[in-house]
């Protein structure tokens, strides 16, 4: 699979179709340490808030509690990048996962003790983003 990294994302296309690729990133970011906080179904979203017909697409909220913590004793403000957001949505037929960059994220932060949080966070959601 082809495996994409943007300024801020990394981004994979899987094979599985969306409804696996859904259930494969909460298994993928369980095995990482990272909670679902949040499951936002942009889909059913766009049909209820306005009535707008718009591709299979989830964005999840998620979290590893010891790193959070982490970030958090290095600076409070810091809860305002958080949770790490990871999506799935379909686009031509192909499923797509991609998770945020920690380090795009926390970059906008200008203390380097969250550089060692977000460098380990991002090694977990690559590794998240590559099982599924």
């Amino acid at each position: 699979m082809d495996y994409i990294t943007m300024n801020y994302g990394y981004k994979k296309q899987t094979p599985h179709a969306f409804e696996e690729a859904v259930e494969a990133v909460k298994t993928a970011l369980a095995a990482e340490g990272f909670g679902v906080l949040t499951e936002i179904d942009v889909k059913e979203t766009m049909k209820k808030k306005l009535n707008i017909e718009y591709d299979n697409y989830v964005i999840f909220g998620a979290c590893n509690p010891p790193l959070a913590h982490r970030a958090l004793q290095a600076e409070k403000e810091v809860g305002l990048l958080l949770p790490c957001n990871v999506i799935v949505y379909e686009e031509g037929g192909k499923t797509h996962v991609s998770a945020m960059l920690p380090s795009a994220a926390m970059g906008l932060a200008d203390n380097p003790a969250l550089g060692a949080v977000a460098a380990e966070a991002e090694e977990k959601l690559k590794r998240a983003v590559d099982a599924v």
